[in-house]
């Protein structure tokens, strides 16, 4: 009919809860597609250590967003966004439900608000002039002129965070518009429906410990050792990632294989940690269950309504 909102579902959780798991159990039961909402997963060769779907996962279920860039290459979160939208209207083409499936709060938050994303490039030698205007005024002088040229944000952004000051004053100079108008949120013309998996916080560490352990056992190590040896370094954003560094100081300084496997379940639990506060932003339009007891029939009674 006419002006119905098409579907668009959302499987959001934790690292290593089990949304992809769900996403192919569902499969079996709704013709869908799945758009993966993963900082990570945009990576070529980085395989293992970002828990990308399994060969077997992508026979059973076509999947994108993932592989789009090499290691050393970015995209923007406006990039990602207009991937995302592209991706959930071809799929809409073919007559199957679009699932977003994935831990990065900021990617499935900018499509299912529709941000508005300013597409300006960084200008380098603006941001440095900002920058060295923050460290000989104090980064205050600096917050006061985003003030001066837009309230709205400088109010949204608080004076210690330089980074997204000089950002938001970089925006405003290059385009002559204030950042706050260029973000105004735009409501996608989806109906979303959002599930939140989720375990309780021990069992959830220790299933993330275990993945850990079989992500080793998969070949983590010589992936990370690929790369290296492409020439990608492991200080690159995309070397980031859960266990990559960590590997690598493994392989170039000698840390102690053990020693990588315990700071990077360490520093697992840290990001699963900072993953919930995102999701607590997103209010209670996340339909939260455990991950384990909740049946398949009963997400299935949670669908978006078919037009």
């Amino acid at each position: 009919m006419a002006g119905e909102r098409l579907p668009l579902l959302v499987i959001l959780g934790p690292t290593a809860v089990g949304k992809t798991q769900l996403a192919v159990r569902l499969a079996e039961r709704v013709p869908l597609e799945v758009i993966s909402a993963d900082s990570r997963q945009i990576y070529r060769y980085m395989d293992i250590g970002t828990a990308k779907p399994t060969p077997d996962e992508l026979a059973q279920v076509p999947h994108h967003g993932i592989d789009l860039v090499l290691p050393d290459e970015t995209l923007s979160l406006a990039q990602v966004k207009q991937v995302m939208n592209t991706a959930i209207d071809a799929v809409h083409g073919r007559g199957k439900l679009p699932v977003i499936v994935g831990g990065t709060g900021q990617y499935i938050s900018a499509v299912i608000e529709g941000w508005g994303i300013p597409e300006v490039p960084p200008n380098l030698v603006l941001r440095a002039e900002l920058e060295a205007y923050a460290a000989e005024h104090g980064a205050l002088a600096l917050h006061q002129r985003l003030s001066a040229l837009d309230a709205t944000a400088a109010q949204a952004i608080a004076y210690q965070n330089v980074r997204r000051v000089v950002r938001a004053l970089e925006v405003c100079l290059e385009t002559g518009q204030p950042i706050s108008v260029l973000q105004r949120k735009t409501p996608p013309p989806y109906e979303v429906v959002v599930w939140g998996v989720t375990l309780e916080r021990e069992m959830l560490y220790a299933q993330a410990d275990r993945r850990v352990l079989q992500m080793v056992e998969r070949g983590f190590v010589d992936e990370v050792g690929r790369l290296l040896a492409m020439g990608y370094a492991r200080g690159l954003p995309s070397m980031s990632g859960l266990g990559y560094r960590e590997v690598a100081a493994h392989l170039q300084d000698g840390l102690a294989l053990e020693e990588a496997i315990r700071l990077t379940q360490h520093s697992t639990h840290d990001f699963i940690r900072r993953q919930y506060t995102w999701f607590r932003k997103m209010g209670e339009r996340v339909l939260w269950h455990n991950g384990r007891s909740t049946s398949l029939d009963e997400w299935m009674q949670m669908l978006p309504r078919q037009p």
